[in-house]
């Protein structure tokens, strides 16, 4: 795509705007021109923004060509958006009079149009390091901000990098069914919905065998041979069943119509109160459902009266669901839409949840025949336990706070690969304790607390160790001690040679000094050369 002179002058140095678009590419067609800085400020940007006595308006050509950029796609199935990145709060200060009240009018009338086409304008503001940027100069009424929204967006400024930077880093995915369903109410009347998944881990990706030659994937194909002339089978399999001394064909398809216990839709049984449904009845991650109208027309519609009575009345669905392998009972349970200031938090619809057999609930069993045995916390133990569980209480806490290590340490491997790295990035393990933290005085004082209330005074922590790792019972270490005696350690370890036994010979050293035995064999190594001086 090339850009006329007028859209390429003075988009800016320090007016710097990114156009985004959702299930769009029509971004992809610039993105070759951003790759060189010094290549941007000559074809687009300018050092010096809108010039005095000129008539070019960077500001206003820089939200044309966005609006050009996006005017395809419906606003309905694209979210369009344009970022704008500045350290100028008044782009407009350098002109005076007739001039600077006509192009900051055009201008604004500009970003209204694109408003009007459903096109989001959102400002990252960049402050100068001895100057504050001022929202009120110019933007605030670009954006129409006043009042709590206008002071809202001031306070939320540094946030608002933060959230972008993360989402930078962040594999997003996009929103999409899973499958679509048929709720069937009763012959003749059913309702189309739309599944999606909700949270869900995020797994490695699939592994696909390469060509060792071409470096191309492989392709696996199956066929059968005939055990008696080794000839490829060409006809469709068959299955039998023996019945009074003589075998019954069955084709796959026909065996697969015995099998079909459910037709793969949803059969509506009937209501129930939810007090019926308990937190154990979810087994595994709910699917959440949403009407659609593409193929059964009024299924919005009757989505609603439904949604509606349910909440009304307290009630949630049960109907019949599966396959002809795993046939099961589901409950959909109505959700209402939540709704905040900075927009929707829970959209409305409702939730499939995948109801257990009845052998699937095992009752506890007694752990004591006597009632009047099993032992009862004090009220004193419930306060300390209580104090404790307030001090190390994580607020606001959210599954977003903390990252899978594994998988990040599976990326980070990916990008030194893909980037011909000699190092790996290092990856922080966010699930590790915070051992800075639960160091402080008021958690280790509600600790001790809890420890003298539930143990006593006269409680020794004999079973560990320095690292809080669990010490060698009395066996392996007198075990550790019996073959400890068969190696020459120092010589081991001044000849290097340490490195050539295995851990379990490592931990005879360990076990038999009271040393600490976790960790990889590189770190047991450094711990025993460490203990010798060495």
């Amino acid at each position: 795509m090339r850009i006329s002179k007028v859209t390429r002058a003075k988009l800016l140095y320090h007016h710097f705007v990114f156009f985004s678009l959702v299930n769009m590419s029509c971004f992809s067609d610039l993105r070759g021109k951003l790759i060189h800085e010094e290549r941007f400020e000559k074809e687009i940007g300018s050092k010096y923004g809108i010039v005095p006595g000129s008539r070019d308006n960077s500001l206003y050509n820089a939200l044309w060509v966005a609006q050009a950029l996006l005017r395809k796609g419906s606003a309905k199935t694209a979210d369009k958006r344009i970022l704008l990145l500045t350290n100028e709060d008044d782009p407009f200060g350098n002109l005076k009079g007739v001039i600077k009240v006509d192009m900051m009018r055009t201008t604004m009338q500009r970003a209204k149009d694109a408003q009007d086409l459903g096109i989001t304008i959102e400002l990252l503001p960049l402050s100068r390091p001895d100057d504050e940027f001022n929202v009120s100069l110019f933007y605030a009424d670009l954006l129409g901000l006043e009042g709590d929204d206008l002071a809202q967006f001031k306070a939320l400024i540094g946030e608002r990098f933060e959230d972008l930077n993360d989402q930078l880093r962040k594999r997003m995915f996009k929103k999409r069914r899973v499958r679509r369903l048929r709720l069937v109410i009763f012959n003749g009347l059913s309702i189309e919905l739309n599944t999606y998944a909700l949270i869900r881990p995020t797994n490695p990706g699939t592994i696909t065998w390469l060509d060792s030659m071409t470096n191309l994937p492989l392709k696996t194909e199956r066929t059968f041979i005939c055990a008696d002339t080794a000839a490829i089978v060409q006809e469709p399999l068959k299955r039998f069943q023996s019945y009074k001394n003589e075998n019954v064909i069955f084709s796959v398809d026909e065996l697969s119509e015995v099998k079909r216990v459910s037709t793969g839709h949803l059969r509506l049984l009937g209501f129930k109160p939810l007090s019926c449904l308990k937190d154990y009845h979810n087994l595994k991650p709910a699917t959440f459902v949403f009407p659609s109208d593409e193929e059964v027309v009024g299924s919005t519609c009757l989505f609603v009266a439904l949604h509606r009575s349910m909440l009304r009345l307290k009630r949630f669905a049960v109907a019949f669901y599966g396959n002809s392998s795993h046939p099961q009972l589901v409950a959909l349970v109505a959700q209402d839409e939540v709704m905040t200031p900075s927009g929707q938090v829970e959209p409305p619809g409702m939730h499939l949840i995948y109801l257990p057999y009845s052998d699937d609930i095992r009752h506890v069993e007694e752990l004591h025949t006597d009632p009047n045995s099993v032992p009862h916390a004090t009220d004193d133990q419930i306060k300390k336990a209580s104090a404790l569980v307030r001090r190390i209480d994580l607020k606001d806490f959210s599954v977003w706070q903390f990252a899978n290590p594994a998988l990040q340490r599976h990326y980070a491997v990916l990008q030194a690969l893909a980037l011909d790295e000699d190092e790996m990035p290092e990856i922080k393990d966010e699930t590790l304790p915070d051992e800075e933290g639960m160091a402080r005085p008021g958690i280790v004082k509600a600790l001790e607390e809890f420890k003298l209330s539930v143990y006593g005074e006269n409680y020794k922590e004999e079973d560990s160790d320095i690292e809080g790792k669990a010490a060698p019972t009395r066996k392996r270490k007198a075990n550790a001690i019996k073959e400890y005696g068969n190696y020459e350690w120092a010589d081991l370890a001044d000849n290097g040679k340490l490195k050539d036994m295995t851990v379990v010979e490592l931990k005879y050293y360990l076990g038999a000094h009271d040393l600490p035995v976790s960790g990889k064999k590189e770190a047991l190594i450094s711990r025993i050369l460490t203990h010798m001086g060495k």
